[in-house]
């Protein structure tokens, strides 16, 4: 297998059309004619037929191989991307494949070249024109090709992977979407060191005992970025007693250094380096590993898979320094070429590979996978939305609960996430309908075994969850206070940028977060942190993100059903805990989500025209307080909620025609010009000014001012919070008559 290879033109009448692009080849390995003389997993089969069988065990080093190989190629072509991770895993990779167990997913998103590798390979990239090595050369790290880190949009691969620790939320979301089906998830020990890995996983473990198929793949190398990884000191039982001790019943662990005939140093070990006999031996131990251990887990027991191999085995370096690829890094350069010479394959090889995988889990992974289809769910009868009576008072909250409780109530598969308690957020109702997910049965606090409320005390763990299962078609949402959403908020940012992408439709994720920071006044700072709505605010223009501000009970109503009907968008909602007035009713409500915004109130005489600009439910009784002094003084008023603000964008300032399924509803300027006109404009928002900005684009008014929060402080209610931060009537009646001249 080490042979020189030979000049590509004394291949070309043998090699297969789809390896157009392979640079080099080699003889066949030792045993081919025996081991590889026909496809391990037989035409019409999905799988190889036994995992103990020494042919099976050789085409799963054929594969892993061929996938070394790929990966490096691909990455040398544009002197750049990431190599060595992936080439750490290649033999559990092409194990799990044999095996048939193809929805597989993974933490890092710097094994994408790898997995582009195995789309390839199993043809799934033909679905983008990618149908040579060519092909897949020239389109890697590309515009309309295969970007750098996963992509759920790419044909075949269930979900993206950029952010470390967040691949384990899409396998379990799988997992509890699709009983019987195996999902697993390969995990980099460099992306381990996050604690919330395990910790998310430990409590999917305990709430849901019985939903077992997924399967965790460490892919344990003793190699980070750009150092050695966290656990790399660890023996292999503390690394064992590590997954049990968080729930994992199972442990398989293969580890190379057992099957080293080199006297390599160190605990980890390259597998590539080893004599053929002892590479086939590992290769055998790591197919028996995994066809163990997917059993294990499809039969009802928590289990994880570890392979512990040299980072870059197999590739062009070792350790960290095989992680990326730099400019100098190309295919002429000598180490290049020695690697890739190294990992050639002769083509009858490249042909039995591509059998193999093409074959297994019945067929490329982009018709097979379990997301290349619109999952199924139950449709929902007509939200029983309350029509409250303008002047009353309301918690928006809980008449959002009452609709939250309603869906799940009807979708079975429904799941709600909160960290810190629907109760503390008025949202009781919620439990009370559908019960915290808890192995403990108690009624005083809703809790069963069964319930649809999960709360783990972690923001990842929750938008985890409920992201990943509205990225794999099933409805969920995740409430939060906004003051802690920023722990969870990038994997919710990942799927909407995934969902932008997507080639089918996915209901929206929905996220609603209390806005905290003028009810929280004693619990000081620590829950007074809004700042995030400036970041959805400069996400509107992605084009599929939708910050809405209901201003009252009425509209939160309104905007959670018009959330509940869209897909591939990601929705969060923001209002409040407490007794708030009603400004609107229904048909009001509606319009203003539909439209971006709508007028809350208007003087019927007076002199020059004061326009105040909302964000945020609460921050408008000052805003009130403001109207009356200013028509006190002889000046009209009017007050404009701004609900949905990426509406009351021009369309040239999102990017929404570049998204799965687009919206381009934005309010004309005639409709804008009627609500936002006047002698003075002031945008006032509860949070930051972020989300008035489309409103300050666009106004026609000379004057105008932003009067937003500031930053947080203990005090004894909320006006004293609001006064702390300049949100008060008198101070914003004295910015407009300051403005007015």
């Amino acid at each position: 297998m080490n042979a020189a290879t030979l000049p590509s033109a004394q291949y070309s009448a043998l090699a297969p059309d789809f390896c157009e692009g392979i640079q080099y080849y080699a003889p066949s390995w030792p045993g081919f004619a025996e081991h590889a003389a026909t496809p391990a997993i037989a035409e019409g089969s999905q799988a190889i037929a036994s995992a103990n069988s020494l042919s099976a065990a050789y085409q799963t080093l054929l594969a892993a191989d061929a996938l070394r190989y790929l990966t490096l190629q691909i990455c040398a072509a544009k002197a750049s991307g990431h190599p060595g991770g992936f080439a750490s895993s290649a033999e559990a990779y092409a194990a799990l494949v044999m095996l048939g167990h193809t929805n597989i997913v993974t933490e890092v998103g710097h094994h994408a070249p790898g997995f582009y590798s195995a789309m390839f390979l199993d043809r799934s990239l033909e679905e983008m024109g990618i149908r040579t090595v060519q092909n897949l050369r020239d389109r890697f790290r590309e515009k309309h090709g295969l970007l750098g880190h996963l992509s759920g949009a790419i044909p075949g691969l269930l979900a993206p992977a950029g952010p470390l620790g967040q691949g384990q939320h899409f396998a379990m979301a799988g997992a509890l979407l699709h009983p019987g089906t195996l999902f697993p998830v390969t995990i980099g020990d460099g992306g381990m060191g996050e604690p919330y890995v395990l910790n998310s996983m430990m409590h999917f473990n305990t709430a849901y005992p019985t939903v077992t198929n997924f399967l965790p793949v460490l892919i344990w190398n003793g190699y980070s970025q750009e150092h050695h990884s966290m656990c790399t000191t660890w023996s292999n039982a503390e690394m064992t007693a590590y997954w049990k001790g968080h729930g994992f019943e199972n442990v398989f662990l293969v580890d190379a250094k057992n099957f080293d005939d080199k006297d390599q140093a160190g605990a980890y070990v390259d597998s590539s380096q080893f004599a053929f006999d002892r590479r086939l031996a590992f290769a055998a131990a790591v197919l028996a590993a995994a066809d163990s251990a997917a059993k294990s887990a499809l039969g009802g027991r928590r289990t994880v898979m570890i392979l512990k191999q040299l980072k870059g085995a197999g590739v062009h370096k070792l350790g960290a320094k095989a992680h990326n690829l730099y400019p100098a890094d190309t295919l002429d350069a000598e180490h290049i070429v020695s690697a890739l010479q190294r990992r050639a394959l002769s083509p009858e090889a490249w042909q039995i590979v591509r059998d193999n995988f093409s074959r297994a889990g019945g067929g490329p992974a982009a018709k097979t996978a379990v997301t290349e289809q619109v999952l199924d769910i139950v449709p929902l009868p007509k939200l029983p939305i309350q029509a409250f009576q303008p002047g009353e008072k309301q918690v928006p909250a809980t008449a959002f609960g009452a609709l939250v409780a309603f869906v799940g109530q009807h979708d079975p598969r429904f799941v709600v996430s909160n960290a810190d308690g629907n109760e503390a957020s008025a949202m009781a109702n919620i439990n009370v309908a559908l019960k915290i997910r808890h192995p403990v049965e108690d009624s005083l606090y809703h809790q069963g075994p069964a319930g649809q409320v999960y709360e783990p005390l972690n923001e990842d763990a929750c938008a985890g969850l409920t992201a990943a299962l509205a990225l794999f078609g099933s409805r969920s949402i995740w409430l939060s206070y906004e003051s802690f959403a920023i722990n969870g908020w990038p994997i919710v940012q990942t799927v909407a940028q995934a969902m932008a992408e997507l080639r089918r439709k996915t209901p929206s994720s929905i996220c609603m977060f209390t806005a905290g920071a003028l009810e929280q006044g004693r619990n000081g700072w620590t829950h007074q942190r809004p700042e995030i709505e400036n970041y959805f605010a400069a996400q509107m223009r992605n084009g599929n993100v939708y910050p809405l501000f209901p201003c009252d009970a009425n509209q939160i109503q309104v905007a959670y059903d018009w959330a509940l009907g869209t897909h591939n968008k990601s929705i969060v909602l923001i209002a409040s805990k407490s007794p708030l007035p009603v400004y609107t009713t229904l048909e009001q409500a509606r319009e203003g989500i539909a439209r971006g915004a709508v007028t809350l109130y208007e003087s019927a005489v007076g002199g020059k025209t004061v326009v105040f600009a909302v964000t945020g439910d609460m921050v408008l009784l000052p805003v009130f307080e403001a109207k009356d002094q200013l028509e006190a003084a002889g000046h009209k008023v009017r007050i404009v909620s701004a609900a949905n603000p990426r509406r009351l964008y021009r369309p040239t300032d999102v990017a929404w025609d570049t998204v799965s399924e687009p919206d381009n509803a934005f309010m004309d300027d005639d409709h804008f010009n009627a609500l936002f006109d006047g002698d003075v404009l002031i945008g006032v928002s509860g949070g930051p000014s972020g989300p008035l900005e489309p409103i300050m684009l666009r106004t026609r008014a000379g004057k105008r001012d932003v009067m937003a929060w500031k930053r947080g402080e203990t005090t004894a209610s909320p006006g004293e919070i609001m006064a702390f931060n300049g949100l008060t009537g008198e101070a914003m009646a004295a910015r407009a008559m300051a403005l007015l001249g």
